[in-house]
């Protein structure tokens, strides 16, 4: 009974591997952007312009798909409680221009989030949480530490969307008089 149930099993995260690719081939498929903000997709001979809306919702789906592909959702189960914390990095591996994608020797990779607790004095102090582990720097495949840049990266761009939204919202509520 065991085997047919891991055999199902099996069957079914091949099965979501495959639809999640497709999903993600014909989403992610950037020829160039326009001057109105609209990015163009190939789609066969004819291209196709996208909205900011219509990024970001993309860039969500590859988001929420990668947080089950790297399993942060262990560590962090609700996906919509992701983009809570104030910030998210990686612990050995570089993102900054002059050292990006490269892995620190030595160094363990981890997916880091940022928040701000209390302290026992009321003091507002930052919280590292980690959400993966991945193990040595040494040992990384390049696919897995391409996927972990890219999830770091694709989460701090919806909380830039996020940020956004919330000063677009608090400039709609000035009074601004018209000249």
């Amino acid at each position: 009974m065991s085997s047919s149930l891991e055999k199902l099993k099996a069957l079914n995260n091949r099965l979501e591997e495959k639809l999640e690719k497709r999903e993600v081939d014909s989403l992610f498929k950037f020829k160039t952007e326009s001057a109105d903000n609209n990015v163009l997709l190939e789609n066969g001979a004819e291209n196709i312009a996208l909205s900011s809306d219509e990024i970001r919702k993309n860039n969500i789906v590859r988001v929420k798909i990668l947080y089950k592909k790297l399993d942060i959702f262990e560590k962090s189960p609700d996906f919509s409680q992701i983009f809570i914390y104030k910030a998210m990095n990686l612990s050995g591996i570089g993102l900054k221009e002059e050292d990006f994608g490269q892995v620190r020797e030595g160094k363990y990779i981890q997916v880091i989030a940022i928040t701000y607790e209390p302290d026992k004095n009321g003091k507002k102090r930052a919280k590292n949480i980690s959400l993966g582990y991945f193990g040595k720097a040494e040992t990384l495949d390049e696919t897995l530490k391409n996927e972990i840049i890219e999830f770091v990266l694709r989460w701090r761009y919806e909380k830039a969307f996020q940020n956004l939204e919330h000063y677009k919202e608090l400039i709609e509520k000035v009074n601004v008089p018209t000249t």
